[in-house]
């Protein structure tokens, strides 16, 4: 799940081999993006887009699993798998707030988050440095919300799976942006620390 662990921050380290088990999952993971929002948003294909949305959450720690299990371990792999797991909440968020499955004030608190965490890395890099290691906390939260999407989708869209999937997506949905939330507390306070750290030591 997470493979940024033992990394270092300076971002000068090259991206390793490309064509490895965990890069070529973490590929087919991205191109799930485009395919759940082509089956939910262009086509009636919604059990479809659900099957996907639940095989992109299921299948995100397998990546960062095969890379230490095979010794596979690469910068690319280190990018890409973050990579994925933002671009599957932001792509699964938009389009379940276009379909009114999601209030626009939950997608408004989840890119709030979102501004932060990429306020941080711009002045992580303009200073010189690498993002931080990803923390268990932010994978946990991702996790989650991969999860509770998907229970919204159902709720919404099977009058027979509503009465258990609407509180277990709510549960969900609260449970990841309050983790995301604090994943971006720590990471800023990562962030301060190697920053004092580095003037320190200079």
């Amino acid at each position: 799940m997470d493979r940024d662990e033992g990394t270092t921050t300076s971002g000068t380290r090259g991206l390793g081999p490309v064509l490895t088990v965990p890069n070529l999952i973490s590929f087919t993971r991205l191109l799930g993006v485009p395919l759940f929002l082509y089956l939910f948003l262009a086509t009636d294909a919604t059990g479809w887009a659900v099957v996907v949305l639940v095989v992109g959450g299921l299948s995100d720690w397998v990546d960062g699993f095969a890379a230490r299990r095979l010794k596979q371990v690469s910068r690319l792999g280190e990018l890409l798998d973050p990579l994925a797991d933002r671009l599957y909440i932001l792509a699964t968020l938009f389009a379940l707030t276009f379909k009114d499955v999601v209030p626009w004030w939950f997608t408004i608190a989840l890119l709030a988050r979102e501004a932060v965490m990429i306020l941080c890395l711009v002045v992580l890099r303009v200073l010189g440095h690498g993002p931080p290691p990803v923390h268990y906390v932010g994978k946990t939260a991702t996790a989650v919300l991969l999860m509770g999407f998907p229970m919204m989708l159902l709720a919404r869209f099977s009058d027979a799976a509503r009465p258990w999937a609407l509180p277990s997506g709510w549960a969900l949905l609260w449970w990841g942006i309050v983790l995301y939330w604090v994943a971006a507390v720590f990471y800023f306070i990562q962030a301060s620390i190697h920053i004092r750290a580095s003037r320190l030591a200079s």
